[in-house]
């Protein structure tokens, strides 16, 4: 299956309304559509035996899917009380209709559900529509990991940023159910 095709707005908000037949536990059959899709999103993509690892260690890895075509995926691991999301990708085509802020608040209550007090995330200071995304969305940026992404001319910074739950963590916020 190609990661490139079309899809109409019309068609992301119902992916948005289904939620919870869309989401759903990444799988090793799902391995080959999200390597094919994470090296069209990315000049350094994550390799399939990232994935496949991130999978094999119990990372909580999930795809959204819509008719088998493969519209995004993420992956998180909770670290004591906090929730680190490592990769978060929208197809290309899926873009700009609202799917990447639905999974991030899907995210944001997963670790709410894991009583993570915290989402903490990298992004790369070149990326300016993901820095732009994640203050849009309460992200404040807290750190810098220096060299940390590779770069066509060496290596690149990270920008970490976190947001930090208010009030008490876990139990209220459900895991499932629409974004």
């Amino acid at each position: 299956m190609s990661a490139r095709y079309a899809i109409a707005p019309a068609d992301v908000s119902a992916v948005i309304a289904q939620w919870e037949s869309r989401c759903r536990p990444m799988a090793e059959g799902d391995l080959r559509d999200v390597g094919r899709l994470e090296s069209e999103i990315y000049s350094f993509p994550w390799s399939k035996g990232n994935f496949a690892d991130s999978v094999d260690a119990g990372y909580d890895a999930w795809v959204v899917r819509d008719d088998g075509r493969l519209l995004a995926y993420c992956v998180m691991m909770l670290v004591l009380d906090e929730v680190h999301l490592l990769n978060i990708s929208v197809a290309p085509a899926a873009q700009g209709h609202g799917l990447g802020r639905a999974l991030l608040d899907w995210v944001e209550r997963r670790a709410r559900a894991l009583s993570a007090l915290s989402v903490l995330l990298e992004v790369r200071p070149s990326n300016l529509v993901a820095l732009g995304f994640y203050e849009r969305h309460g992200y404040r940026r807290i750190g810098i990991r220096r060299g940390y992404y590779p770069a066509a001319r060496g290596r690149e910074d990270a920008i970490v940023m976190r947001k930090t739950f208010d009030g008490i963590a876990g139990g209220a916020a459900p895991v499932g159910g629409a974004p």
